[in-house]
């Protein structure tokens, strides 16, 4: 992710390595913030891009289907949580369709090859931004990160990645890209119905304020964490302690939630993330990358010819992403860390992109 690292060969990531070390020099810093980010989504965590366009429907027979599904919506959420329906339909029937919400879940930044994706997030001033960021909000950085077992550097990389360290939380409506996206998306009907009806029952004290007030990507995710509904729900935390949970305003919320989500899909503290391969000449095929969890042991790799860069226990279960770089095609092994990114958002690319930020902020930081 960046200049820190020159060119896209950076041989990184064994981080957890250097753990000690980093903590005692994060512990010293104060700073500055963030900057901006409006050719990506905010939120690319949900969704991958439809293979065609998808228009917002306007026929009659549509809008029928739409008020029935809202209807079933309404019926379900108020069977669930005891809200009056009047109140549910009234809420619901003052969301905007928009059609710039389709367009936008049909071009994806996940659809750009890694060596155009790359530069968005590893560039001098998304850095530089991070280093700031971090060294402003050190103490309770370290003080979550000690909490969690996730690296400081990580809780901020995605910060930057998702919303460009606060400075793009997303202009729309979650209500308009929700019931748009519910109602009007087929290919991801299902899914967003889903969070459409996790967002109705969640209580007030997890939310920023009212439903129609709240603001996030295109997708529905809000906050610095830029969360779905059913992660606010699952995963988000009041680690300030008001009772109430707010990823918009809230710092320690943001962190901890993070943190939080990295823990609980299995993140394992001291672990590393990625480590790029070096293929030998007679290295076999590289096969098809699969995110699912780390299965084959590292030295499986070494012997096919896809060495580590860097020393690693060779019975670690890996995979092997090859991706095309601009330098060519490039291997990284991944391993349980980086599968745990995937969660968060299942682009291998995102998570590489998250991976080698967190790495530039930890030597930007510690050449201070």
């Amino acid at each position: 992710m960046n200049p820190l690292d020159a060119s896209p060969h950076h041989r990184s990531t064994s981080l957890h390595k250097n753990l000690p070390l980093l903590a005692s020099i994060f512990a010293l810093a104060a700073c500055a913030s963030p900057a901006v980010l409006a050719q990506l989504s905010a939120a690319a965590r949900p969704v991958p891009a439809a293979s065609t366009p998808a228009p917002v429907a306007s026929t009659a027979a549509a809008s029928d289907d739409s008020a029935a599904a809202q209807a079933a919506l309404v019926s379900e959420v108020a069977a669930a949580t005891g809200k009056n329906p009047a109140d549910l339909n009234a809420l619901l029937d003052g969301a905007v369709v928009k059609q710039s919400i389709i367009d936008a879940m049909n071009r994806p930044a996940e659809s750009k090859p890694w060596s155009q994706y790359r530069p968005i997030f590893l560039n001098p001033e998304r850095i530089a931004e991070g280093v700031s960021f971090y060294q402003r909000h050190h103490a309770l950085l370290d003080q979550i990160s000690q909490q969690y077992g996730v690296p400081p550097q990580f809780i901020v990389a995605i910060i930057g990645v998702e919303t460009n360290y606060g400075a793009n939380t997303g202009g729309y409506r979650v209500l308009d890209a929700l019931v748009t996206l519910a109602f009007h998306y087929p290919p991801r009907a299902k899914y967003f119905r889903g969070e459409l009806k996790t967002l109705l029952e969640l209580p007030p004290s997890k939310l920023p304020g009212p439903i129609p007030d709240i603001y996030g990507s295109y997708a529905g995710a809000e906050g610095l964490a830029q969360f779905m509904p059913s992660s606010i729900r699952d995963f988000a935390v009041d680690a300030d302690g008001d009772g109430h949970i707010n990823l918009v305003a809230s710092l320690p919320d943001a962190f901890a939630s993070i943190a939080n989500y990295f823990r609980a899909h299995g993140w394992q503290t001291g672990q590393p993330v990625a480590v790029q391969a070096d293929p030998s000449p007679k290295a076999t095929p590289a096969p098809a990358y699969a995110n699912a969890v780390p299965s084959t042991p590292l030295e499986q790799f070494t012997a096919d010819g896809y060495a580590p860069t860097a020393q690693e226990n060779p019975g670690l279960p890996a995979n092997l992403l090859t991706l095309d770089g601009a330098r060519g095609p490039e291997y990284w092994l991944t391993f349980q860390n980086f599968y745990v990114i995937t969660r968060y958002n299942k682009s291998p690319m995102y998570a590489l992109a998250v991976t080698q930020l967190a790495d530039a902020i930890a030597r930007g930081v510690a050449a201070q």
